[in-house]
């Protein structure tokens, strides 16, 4: 049956204008591309990348610093759609702020989902880096929440 719907989905896309196509199907993601992108460069653009690549020793030195302190932080993603509420009333005090130690286990933000409030906890013990909703605001499957730096 899905076989089915890919070749629909392909069909779809032969015949349109559309480049790509993205689809879901209960627990399958298909991703059907008709050409890769075209970018569009100007020569001058394209000069003043190779007199980058002239001082690419010293922007490596750079970039491992920056991927180990990338290496230590985690992103908490939305495991449901719903709302976003960073405490368990209105008007009390969040479950956690920029700058909070946490354990794995513990209780950082609540999501309300048709009507069930869930409860979503850490997975990695460290210090909450950043709160990348506001509260009360809706949220996507699969949406970063929170940065947390695990180098502790």
């Amino acid at each position: 049956m899905w076989k089915d719907r890919l070749k629909e989905v392909i069909y779809i896309l032969e015949n349109s204008n559309i480049n790509e196509i993205e689809v879901r199907f209960w627990f399958r993601k298909i991703k059907v591309t008709k050409a890769p992108p075209i970018i569009n460069a100007d020569p001058d653009t394209l000069s003043k990348k190779t007199t980058i690549k002239e001082k690419e020793p010293s922007i490596k030195v750079k970039e491992k610093e920056d991927t180990q302190a990338i290496a230590n932080l985690f992103t908490v993603r939305s495991p449901m759609p719903g709302t976003f509420y960073a405490a368990s009333e209105p008007g009390t005090k969040p479950f956690v702020n920029v700058g909070s130690k946490i354990n794995e286990g513990d209780v950082i933000c609540i999501i309300e989902a048709m009507k069930i409030m869930n409860e979503i906890q850490s997975e990695k013990n460290g210090t909450i880096k950043e709160i990348l909703i506001k509260d009360g605001n809706p949220i996507e499957f699969d949406q970063p929440l929170f940065v947390i730096d695990c180098s502790e």
